[in-house]
This record gives structure tokens, C-alpha cells and sequence, in this order.
């Protein structure tokens, strides 16, 4: 099931008066830039770990046959890494569209060396919204990207263009690894 979140979105002003804000990438976003952006740099953000918890109803599957997207969950200690993308305010309205499918904007700070850091924005998919999905195993969670297609291409591309965008960082992901390893072939 899906929930469109584009008109609470909207109600979030709080970059609104600004001439530009980052926005960090932790999913397609990382290498799937297909909106106007000012800047764009490798960052982290703390406390967060990404999972594949995420429902995707609309783009990477099908009512019927959700994939697997990305998501971030609390979790003391963790470092997720990704892109950030300085934007104008009113690229917001795209990036709702976009991230409509439960995924709700938040700030957070957005690290890009140790001692460099801005406020951000990321659009986070929590529990309590229709299309999230939850913890699985890993082979039940790689069987099910393996097998899910939407109107934005197959999700494990997803998966696997993740894999290698954060590769091609240097940045680990456990999480992401252990999936794309599933789907690799042998």
C-alpha cells in the first residue's frame, strides 16, 4: 500500500526562506541525479543506518509486488554515507514527488569531513507510515528485490547501482553488501 506524502511535505517551510539548502542521498539519490542541483559532494550523516525496509509501491514495484527500497533507522554510533546535493528551495517540489511514497523530510546535520558540517534535509521512511515493510532476513529480503519490477526499473538495479555508487565512494555499507552479494551471480 502506498501513501502519498507530497502535500505534508509541502507544509515542512522550514528551508523555505533560504537561498539553498543540502539535501543528503542515502538511496537512488547517491546516483540517480535527476534533478537541478548547485552542488554535489560525498557526506555522511550520523546515528542513522540505512536498511532495506522500505516498501516501493510506485517505482521500483507494484501494488501488487512492492520492492525493496531504502530507508534509515536510528541507530547510535552508525555512519551512513552518501551524497549530498546542494539545491534551490524550489527543487523541493520535484524531490516530493519524487520520495512521495511514505517518505517524510527531516533535518539532520550532514558531515563532509571532520570538521565540516551544514544542516540537511533527508526524506525518511518510518514504521509508521502504509508502505514500510520492516525488518526481514536477508535471503527473504534479496528474493523479494530480485523478483520486483516498477515503472522505474527492476529493484535489484536499484540495489546493485547502490552497491557500486557507495563502492566507488570507498564507503562500507554491511547492509547493502550482504544484499547485493545474494544477487550476484555465482
Amino acid at each position: 500500500m502506498s501513501i502519498d506524502t507530497t502535500a505534508l511535505n509541502r507544509t515542512m517551510t522550514h528551508f523555505d526562506r533560504h537561498h539553498s539548502l543540502w539535501l543528503f542521498g542515502y538511496g537512488s539519490l547517491i546516483w540517480k541525479a535527476d534533478f537541478p542541483f548547485i552542488e554535489r559532494r560525498p557526506a555522511w550523516i550520523t546515528g542513522w543506518a540505512r536498511r532495506f525496509w522500505q516498501g516501493s509501491h510506485d517505482h521500483r514495484g507494484t501494488p501488487e509486488a512492492p520492492g525493496r527500497v531504502a530507508t534509515l533507522v536510528r541507530e547510535s554510533g552508525a555512519i551512513c554515507h552518501g551524497m549530498a546535493y546542494r539545491i534551490a528551495p524550489a527543487t523541493l517540489a520535484q524531490l516530493d514527488a519524487r520520495e512521495k511514497n511514505g517518505y517524510l523530510r527531516e533535518r539532520v546535520p550532514v558531515y563532509f569531513t571532520a570538521t565540516e558540517h551544514d544542516e540537511g534535509l533527508i526524506y525518511l521512511a518510518t514504521a509508521d507510515n502504509a508502505a514500510f515493510l520492516g525488518a526481514a532476513p536477508l535471503a527473504v529480503m534479496a528474493a523479494q528485490i530480485a523478483g520486483a519490477h516498477g515503472p522505474s526499473g527492476s529493484n535489484r538495479d536499484y540495489l546493485l547501482n547502490l552497491a557500486e555508487a557507495l563502492a566507488q565512494q570507498g564507503a562500507a555499507d554491511e547492509h547493502v553488501s550482504a544484499l547485493a552479494a545474494l544477487l550476484q551471480p555465482a
